[in-house]
């Protein structure tokens, strides 16, 4: 009696090798789109900053590190960039000192409370940021800002608050922009925390401020942090909110190569910021999620 032999199984290596090849196909449509519209337009601006320029001439296309040299030699281009991060720090400073306990009060109200009031903070991202700027212009911009006006008419204050082309006022209108990005952060951070451990160490006979301090803080820090880089690179590369609160007076790195781009004409000089401020963002950026991650390895485990 024969007996008839199963086909072989194909070997789990060779099923490993086909699996693993299985999704660069189906990444290869977004990975052309992300080189067409993100590394070539990169490539380009890196390539324009090593080009020269002349007033008359326009764009050469030579290599030269002159407009590198200009940025490195001249203080004005020191001073811009320190006002640029100082700028973005601040607002960053402000947006976790007024997130965090936001997103905190949050976490304890239950439905519908809850709903409503993450759709409030959330609003803000569906109007324009433009139109929020010019908002806080509208209520403090100078004689005629709505509050300043206010105060003056009852005699709380003798002279306008200044606000229009201060940093004092970019900072406010910038953390006021990117509060809903600390908000979220910081939430998402809280979902971790489990709520019965404060009523654990209130039944040890812990205080509020010790179960804050000790216990709730440490624990969203990650969220603070995170969220504390998301709103500086979003601070330090904003264009709206400086432009309109700054003005001409207060440039930031941002307005800066704007300028150079469409009022002097200079691109590679403009793109040399551009690029400046890139790698001192991505540097920033890769660095403190570093350190984040190294300090806080079991969170994000």
């Amino acid at each position: 009696m024969t007996s008839v032999q199963e086909p072989a199984a194909p070997a789990p290596a060779k099923q490993e090798r086909s699996g693993a090849r299985a999704p660069w196909p189906l990444l290869l449509p977004a990975l052309i789109l992300f080189i067409a519209i993100v590394i070539v337009p990169l490539a380009m601006t890196v390539l324009l900053s090593f080009h020269n320029w002349g007033q008359y001439t326009g764009i050469q296309f030579v290599i030269t590190l002159k407009n590198w040299q200009e940025i490195w030699s001249d203080p004005y281009f020191y001073e811009m960039f320190a006002r640029t991060f100082r700028v973005a720090a601040l607002a960053t400073l402000a947006a976790a000192i007024i997130g965090a306990p936001e997103a905190y009060i949050l976490n304890r109200m239950r439905a519908p409370w809850k709903g409503f009031f993450l759709l409030i903070i959330l609003g803000p991202l569906l109007i324009s940021v433009v139109a929020r700027t010019l908002g806080w212009a509208l209520l403090f911009g100078g004689n005629n800002g709505v509050v300043n006006k206010a105060l003056m008419s009852v005699g709380l204050i003798g002279s306008p608050i200044p606000f229009m082309f201060t940093e004092t006022g970019v900072v406010i209108a910038l953390a006021h922009v990117m509060m809903p990005f600390m908000v979220l952060s910081v939430w998402a951070a809280l979902q971790r925390v489990d709520p019965q451990i404060e009523n654990a160490a209130l039944s040890l006979g812990a205080g509020q401020i010790t179960i804050m301090r000790r216990i709730i803080l440490p624990q969203i820090m990650p969220g603070v942090l995170s969220g504390g880089i998301i709103v500086f690179a979003l601070s330090a590369s904003a264009f709206a909110t400086p432009s309109i609160i700054g003005g001409r007076r207060l440039k930031v790195a941002a307005t800066l190569a704007y300028d150079e781009f469409l009022n002097t004409l200079n691109w590679p000089l403009g793109a040399a910021v551009a690029v400046l401020l890139l790698v001192a963002l991505v540097l920033i950026i890769v660095g403190s999620n570093a350190l984040i991650e190294r300090r806080y390895s079991e969170v994000f485990r």
